[in-house]
């Protein structure tokens, strides 16, 4: 390599190569950066000119690596995580003026339940700052971590890859719900109810869930699963179609669904077991600033969780009944 290359690359080249891999789109990948689609077009052009080669090239409506891109892939990482853990990790991370999309891996429960509060302190204490959410299989979790196309994964990942850290933020438990004009009356459920109605059941994996199930069997429990579904947005609706269904799920979700009215709450005829929600992270960015204040973010916002407050513009007044 010749000292004119030499001079010709930098750092920062580095970064949009990373966040083209990642996001195979320069729009996508100037807005994680905070650079105009302009800036970071003129920054791939000399990254295609050092190499000497497309390195990302137009395939339908995204923009795939060459063969050389793929080879440079780990290298690029490789540095990067040196910068961040070497040199940057004595850096400071100002929230107020950093510019920054932090990629969380959770699932359509997390979006619905956990995102709002999260969003309302983001939004505080780093302006410039945005969020985008993964779902993905738990399998695939630890290499978007490892390779920083995600930057925490939280949930009740209970089989979670190894070497990841980890950290509590709250436990919760499990309660069942019913339709709103389900014909059960009582606040809990008959264990023959139970074991009668047919059952709405999430699934991550597609699988039963060990836990759940081994707590079930141990009163000697057994459901008719009519459905099985990786979603949780999707229960509540096939309850108000289908009333005759029943679903356990978290106490959060269930509490969130009950606001609209749809579905009503009870206690599961048998005790079940609570688990933890955590936040996991890579031990390659343990010490990256950025990632260290997400971290204490999430913390600091769910700890006393469900005592979460979210801000909501003030009711209209109701107009008085005027007076007989």
């Amino acid at each position: 390599m010749n000292d004119i290359h030499s001079q010709s690359l930098d750092l920062n080249l580095l970064s949009v190569f990373d966040a083209m891999f990642r996001e195979r789109s320069v729009t996508r990948a100037a807005h994680g950066l905070g650079l105009t689609q302009s800036a970071m077009s003129h920054a791939l052009n000399r990254l295609r000119t050092f190499f000497d080669d497309p390195l990302f090239v137009k395939s339908g409506d995204a923009m795939l690596p060459t063969r050389k891109a793929e080879t440079l892939r780990q290298p690029v990482l490789d540095v990067m995580s040196l910068v961040r853990q070497q040199i940057l990790s004595s850096a400071r991370f100002d929230p107020q003026t950093a510019r920054r999309v932090f990629t969380l891996c959770m699932t359509d429960m997390g979006e619905f339940v956990f995102l709002p509060p999260l969003l309302q302190r983001l939004r505080k204490e780093a302006p410039h700052c945005s969020v985008r959410t993964l779902q993905v299989p738990i399998e695939q979790i630890e290499g978007l971590l490892s390779q920083g196309d995600a930057d925490l994964a939280v949930g009740s990942i209970r089989s979670a890859p190894e070497g990841l850290y980890q950290q509590r933020l709250f436990m919760h438990s499990f309660v069942t719900i019913v339709n709103t004009h389900h014909p059960v009356k009582d606040d809990r459920l008959t264990l023959q109810h139970f074991q009668d109605m047919p059952h709405v059941v999430v699934s991550l994996t597609g699988r039963a869930n060990e836990a759940y199930d081994s707590a079930l069997e141990a009163h000697g429990v057994q459901r008719q699963v009519l459905v099985t579904t990786p979603h949780f947005l999707i229960v509540p609706l096939l309850l108000e179609r289908h009333p005759d269904l029943i679903a356990t799920v978290p106490q959060e979700l269930a509490t969130v669904y009950a606001r609209y009215g749809t579905v009503r709450v009870m206690e599961p005829p048998v005790p079940l077991p609570t688990f933890a929600l955590n936040q996991h992270w890579h031990p390659r960015f343990h010490n990256d600033p950025a990632i260290v204040w997400l971290r204490e973010l999430m913390k600091h916002t769910f700890e006393k969780y469900p005592e979460i407050v979210v801000d909501a513009p003030a009711a209209p007044p109701r107009p008085k009944r005027p007076r007989k």
